[in-house]
């Protein structure tokens, strides 16, 4: 069965009241559905680690869900949330490390995961794409990145933010 979102709204909003069974009923469904949403975006390898961390953001947040709301998209966001943290950590594990001369593995997990940031800050201006691997990916701070780039503090937040609605917008478009 492929829960619609009518049905995962309702297990919710049961789970929510309390209801272990509609709640375990839940998590199985947002596993496939989750399984599904990544299958097209990771590594077939990294897609458990990732639907896991994404049904332990969905258990922390589950209070926050608002029932009037449609379900679908507020687990989306919380999938797409724990995408973008799997590629900073991936990133900031692996920037640097990269010989040259050394032929990877374009299905390891590293590699995918950087190239798939370093395009998608690649379809963002230069400007914000500088400040996110800056400030995200490279740990500067707002007053250490206004100071490399030559924005001003206020600049590089909104330029920090519109960038990274830019990139989630790519994101889910994908």
């Amino acid at each position: 069965m492929i829960a619609n979102e009518e049905t995962l709204r309702h297990l919710m909003v049961k789970a929510q009241g309390g209801d272990k069974q509609c709640y375990s009923s839940l998590l199985m469904e947002c596993e496939k559905w989750l399984r599904r949403y990544f299958a097209r975006k990771i590594n077939p390898a990294a897609i458990d680690d990732l639907v896991q961390e994404t049904l332990i953001s969905l258990h922390r947040k589950r209070s926050s869900y608002d029932p009037t709301k449609a379900f679908l998209p507020w687990l989306a966001a919380i999938g797409r949330y724990r995408w973008i943290d799997s590629l900073r950590k991936i990133y900031r594990h692996e920037h640097g490390e990269l010989n040259e001369e050394l032929v990877a593995d374009p299905q390891e997990e590293s590699v995918t995961a950087k190239v798939s940031l370093e395009r998608l800050l690649g379809m963002i201006p230069d400007k914000q794409a500088d400040v996110i691997a800056l400030v995200k990916i490279e740990g500067l701070s707002i007053a250490e990145a206004a100071a490399q780039t030559g924005q001003s503090e206020s600049l590089v937040k909104v330029n920090i933010h519109r960038g990274l609605k830019k990139m989630s917008s790519l994101i889910e478009s994908e």
